[in-house]
């Protein structure tokens, strides 16, 4: 197994987000089939290494990055990270989509929903792709307590304004809601107090011109019992099923919202989720298919290292032009 060189903006700081634990997440993961590194690209930091200088010629360094995989996964900045890393192995482990760039047939995608496979599916035939869900930490379960003190959880962070503006107002007027601001210690802990969870990301993702990649919190509220509402855009899709799993929100008006989701924290139940459907989530199986996925592309790699094959023509803008042209060149000489 080649050793994985997980890229990443920098540690701290602004760079602290969901996106980034997820991808140290997965490096941890893969640690127990392979050597891992982490290599910063913008912020320097203690005791990591930096990409520039491994890049540098004739460094030891460089020869390492031939040896290895770089994995390049924070979205805008894929397009400038393949072009510098293009004489070496590359894979591309895909969160969000929509990003509007397009990547050469020799950069396997990883992605960590089915609804990014389906994209790069259709935007790179020519790729190799795969499917390695996030993963759900066994500390989200549900811990079956006597009683749930909040009625309705909120977090602020990517809440669209009629969840923020009005549908909570109206809520606060009939139980109690918590609306969480900013980093939460003990995620699972509260969780496992609420009855509702609700989760509104369409509008932050709209205007963020890219999707949502997978979608974890609603995922890690349902695992500790809690009825979702939420908005059913981009990798939410996955798992969220409403009227089986969870629940739409934004249905219809304001008050059938209100009405649907009162009757829920008057009768709470927790969602019919059983720990067999959310085994997919959870590291045994995650590490079961990384393991096969990095076989695979340690095989390519290797295939390719002594190839001298000419790549299938990827379907990139220029190829798709062409083809809408003879298309419609053949509709015409027909018609004459």
């Amino acid at each position: 197994m080649r050793k994985l060189y997980f890229l990443l903006p920098g540690l701290r700081g602004r760079y602290a987000c969901g996106g980034l634990w997820a991808e140290l997440k997965t490096a941890q993961m893969a640690q127990e089939i392979c050597e891992t590194a982490i290599v910063t690209y913008r912020q320097r930091e203690p005791d990591t290494l930096f990409l520039e200088d491994l890049l540098k010629p004739r460094s030891h360094g460089s020869e390492t990055l031939g040896r290895g995989i770089s994995v390049v996964s924070w979205g805008f900045d894929v397009p400038e990270l393949v072009r510098k890393l293009q004489p070496y192995p590359t894979l591309y482990h895909a969160h969000s989509s929509a990003y509007g760039f397009w990547l050469p047939p020799q950069v396997p995608i990883v992605t960590v929903s089915r609804n990014t496979l389906g994209y790069w599916g259709q935007r790179a035939p020519s790729s190799l792709l795969y499917y390695l869900p996030n993963e759900i930490s066994p500390e989200f379960h549900n811990r079956h307590l006597p009683q749930r003190e909040i009625d309705v959880l909120v977090q602020a962070r990517k809440s669209s304004s009629y969840l923020l503006q009005h549908l909570i107002p109206a809520l606060q007027s009939h139980c109690r809601v918590e609306v969480l601001q900013g980093f939460v210690e003990d995620l699972p802990g509260i969780f496992n107090q609420a009855k509702v969870y609700l989760y509104d990301s369409a509008e932050y993702w709209a205007v963020q011109g890219v999707t949502e990649g997978f979608g974890l919190q609603p995922l890690e509220a349902m695992a500790c019992g809690c009825q979702v509402f939420s908005s059913i855009n981009h990798g939410l899709s996955d798992y969220l099923d409403p009227g089986f799993n969870s629940h739409k929100i934004g249905g219809y008006s304001l008050n059938y919202d209100l009405q649907r989701i009162l009757a829920i924290v008057g009768h709470y139940a927790p969602p019919p989720l059983s720990e067999t459907r959310l085994a997919e989530y959870r590291r045994p199986n995650i590490l079961d298919r990384l393991s096969t996925i990095l076989m695979e592309i340690n095989h390519y790699f290797d295939y390719l290292q002594q190839s001298n094959d000419r790549p299938i023509s990827p379907l990139s803008p220029q190829r798709i032009l062409y083809l809408r042209w003879q298309r419609n060149w053949q509709k015409l000489k027909r018609t004459l």
